[in-house]
């Protein structure tokens, strides 16, 4: 059945709605059946367990009514740690920050993390015998809801620190070992929209001749036709490093929070997906982005599937819609991603994907809250992902952590951020 929704918070990145009540609300998630596969919920993730779901599997518009159900979001219980494969550890690595969001790894391995909500961007060096960082900076602060770091150019000695404001992107001159910015800010691409999803990723080609910036949608759908408030955005953009010839580089991407570039140049998204369809659609995503492709938002979604608020629109395009290449639980909340550059974990992981599921809010039971590996053959994905990280939601539901940035030290562990508990999680590999 149809239904009408509206718009009342922005929160974090996501937009919330207010929808109406469901009785699932009102039940323990214990209470309820797992959902049928390929779909799961938080009580069906665990280390290596192996998901796979693709454009068949997808259930009508509003099989299941649409949920609103927001995390509750309570202190990390005294029992309670991130989960990893066997062989695997998990430390946290640093605590009581402000809300740490993107992370990125500095050529010379300082962590630079995205403090959003604070307007500021961390520095993180080294590691103590205790696991701790030998020292933490602001490298600057004063910003807009920083999100996205990129150091430029590519290669061992980078100039600058770009940073994606939710209004621009800035760069600030950069030398190597710089724990403070050395300058003021230079503005690259001055006016970026701002409203609905807040961040603004940033990444450069390996031959540094492009730079890549992922801006997603201001609404969850909306008549893109009418509705100029969309202009240049639910797309990764692309222009020169100086910010001219700013153009589409793909469009049709709700909210591509996720960004990165491989090795062959090849540009990589992590896509919230819409919302208010029902537990189970459509899929979140990643995907490498073909230049010039369309990925259906808003009128079509995981290929020719279209929207049904929007009948009969656009038959012109359906041929067109892009399937995603992995499709993840609908409502994971897909952030960053990266690629395993180390060599400590097994052979298995290097130079493949892990990405992090923040979890979202439309969904009788959550779905997310961890960090999934996502294996390639020959550079593509196969089209499935395993859990990697779990363990952030408490049994009866409520959710003590949230992975949002994910990147590789210089030791080859991996470094994970969690907004919720205001936590950096690191993860080695110990069986040897």
């Amino acid at each position: 059945m149809k239904q009408k929704f509206q718009t009342v918070a922005i929160l974090a990145g996501m937009v919330f709605t207010a929808l109406p009540s469901c009785s699932a609300q009102n039940q323990s998630s214990a209470d309820q059946k797992l959902p049928a596969a390929p779909f799961t919920d938080y009580r069906g993730e665990h280390p290596g367990t192996v998901h796979r779901i693709t454009a068949a599997d997808l259930p009508q518009p509003y099989a299941s009514t649409p949920t609103a159900n927001p995390p509750q979001v309570v202190p990390k219980p005294e029992s309670a740690w991130p989960q990893a494969p066997d062989g695997f550890k998990v430390e946290r690595y640093a605590e009581g920050l402000e809300g740490p969001r993107l992370i990125t790894r500095a050529p010379n391995g300082d962590l630079f993390v995205a403090q959003t909500s604070a307007g500021s961007i961390l520095v993180l060096r080294g590691i103590t015998a205790g696991g701790k960082p030998e020292k933490t900076e602001v490298f600057v602060g004063g910003l807009n809801e920083p999100f996205g770091i990129a150091f430029y150019p590519p290669g061992a000695d980078p100039q600058y620190v770009y940073v994606g404001n939710t209004d621009s992107v800035v760069r600030f001159p950069y030398r190597t070992g710089d724990m403070k910015a050395r300058g003021p800010q230079e503005i690259i691409i001055p006016k970026l929209p701002t409203g609905g999803h807040s961040t603004r990723n940033v990444a450069f080609s390996p031959d540094g001749k492009r730079m890549f910036v992922a801006v997603g949608s201001r609404s969850n759908v909306t008549d893109i036709d009418t509705n100029s408030s969309e202009f240049h955005r639910a797309n990764i953009l692309v222009a020169n490093p100086d910010g001219s010839n700013l153009r589409v580089y793909a469009s049709g991407i709700r909210n591509p929070v996720g960004l990165a570039v491989d090795s062959a140049g090849v540009v990589w998204t992590s896509v919230n997906e819409r919302d208010e369809l029902g537990d189970n659609l459509p899929p979140d995503y990643i995907t490498h982005v073909e230049e010039n492709g369309f990925y259906g938002w808003p009128w079509y979604y995981t290929g020719g599937n279209p929207d049904p608020r929007f009948p009969n629109k656009h038959p012109e395009l359906k041929a067109k819609v892009i399937v995603p290449d992995v499709l993840v639980e609908p409502h994971d909340a897909s952030l960053q991603l990266s690629f395993y550059d180390g060599k400590q974990f097994p052979e298995e992981y290097q130079g493949q994907i892990f990405a992090c599921e923040h979890g979202s809010w439309n969904r009788s039971v959550r779905t997310g809250y961890e960090v999934i590996f996502v294996p390639l053959k020959n550079g593509r994905a196969i089209g499935e992902y395993r859990d990697f990280l779990t363990g952030f939601v408490t049994p009866d539901g409520n959710v003590w952590g949230r992975p949002v940035g994910v990147t590789t030290a210089t030791d080859g562990s991996l470094i994970v951020t969690d907004d919720a508990s205001n936590s950096i999680w690191r993860v080695s590999y110990v069986k040897k």
